[in-house]
C-alpha cells in the first residue's frame, strides 16, 4: 500500500488509497481493516482514517461495526438484482416527474457529463467512469421535487456503485455500453418524448443487470 503524500488533505488520500485497494480486490471482501495497522502502513494518524472509513461506509463499500475492526463489504448476486429492481422503479418515474421540468440548464449538466464519461472511457480511467456513472443519474433526478425520492436514488446508486467496482475488470466493455446507453437517453429527453426515455431508461437498466450477472455466471464458474 502507498504511503500519504502530506500535501492534500490527508483523509482525502486516505479514502482515495482505500478505495482503490478495495475495487483492485488488494483488500478482499470480507477482510478486516484494523485501524492501528491502516494508519501506519498510510503513514496518518487515526483521525483522517477514521474520516476516510466513514466515507468508505457510506458508499457502501466497507462494514464498520462497533467494537470490532471495520471490514470489507461483501455485494452478491442477490444483492444485485434487489437494487435493480428497486432502481427501475424509482428511476422510471422520475422520468415521467422530471419530464415537464426539463430545461437547458439540465441538459447543459448531462452533456458535460456526458463528455467526462466518454473521456474517462477513452483514457481508460474506469474508476472515474464509475463516479461519473453515479453522477449522471443523480442529476436527473435532481429536478425531483421530492427530496425523500432523491435520498433514496442516491442510496441505491452508491450501493449499484459497488457492483460496478466488483465489474471493474470488465468495464473496459461495460463503460462504453453504459456510455452509449446514457446518450440514448438523452436524446430521448431532448425529444420531449415520455414513453421513448421511460424505454430508454429501462433498456439501459436491463443491460446493467445483465452485465451484473455476466459478471456472477463466470464468478461461479
Amino acid at each position: 500500500m502507498r504511503r500519504i503524500i502530506h500535501n492534500v488533505s490527508l483523509a482525502d488520500q486516505a479514502y482515495n488509497l482505500l478505495k482503490k485497494d478495495i475495487s483492485s480486490a488488494v483488500l478482499a471482501p470480507e477482510q478486516e481493516l484494523p485501524e492501528e495497522k491502516l494508519a501506519a502502513d498510510l503513514g496518518i494518524s487515526r483521525t483522517p482514517l477514521r474520516e476516510a472509513l466513514k466515507r468508505l461506509a457510506t458508499e457502501g463499500l466497507i462494514v464498520l461495526q462497533k467494537g470490532r475492526p471495520a471490514t470489507v463489504a461483501t455485494f452478491t448476486k442477490e444483492d444485485s438484482l434487489e437494487y435493480m429492481e428497486l432502481r427501475q422503479v424509482l428511476e422510471i418515474h422520475n422520468i415521467e416527474k422530471i419530464m415537464p421540468l426539463l430545461d437547458q440548464l439540465l441538459f447543459d449538466e448531462l452533456k458535460e457529463n456526458l463528455e467526462h464519461q466518454l473521456e474517462a472511457v477513452q483514457q481508460n480511467h474506469y474508476h472515474n467512469f464509475i463516479d461519473l456513472d453515479r453522477e449522471f443519474h443523480l442529476i436527473l433526478v435532481s429536478r425531483n421535487g421530492n427530496s425523500k425520492f432523491q435520498e433514496m436514488i442516491h442510496q441505491i446508486n452508491t450501493g449499484v456503485n459497488r457492483a460496478f467496482l466488483l465489474l471493474s475488470n470488465t468495464l473496459h466493455v461495460s463503460a462504453y455500453e453504459a456510455y452509449e446507453e446514457h446518450v440514448t437517453l438523452v436524446e430521448a429527453l431532448e425529444s420531449k418524448d415520455v414513453s421513448l426515455a421511460k424505454e430508454k431508461m429501462l433498456k439501459h437498466l436491463q443491460n446493467v443487470e445483465k452485465r451484473f450477472l455476466s459478471y456472477f455466471h463466470k464468478e461461479e464458474k
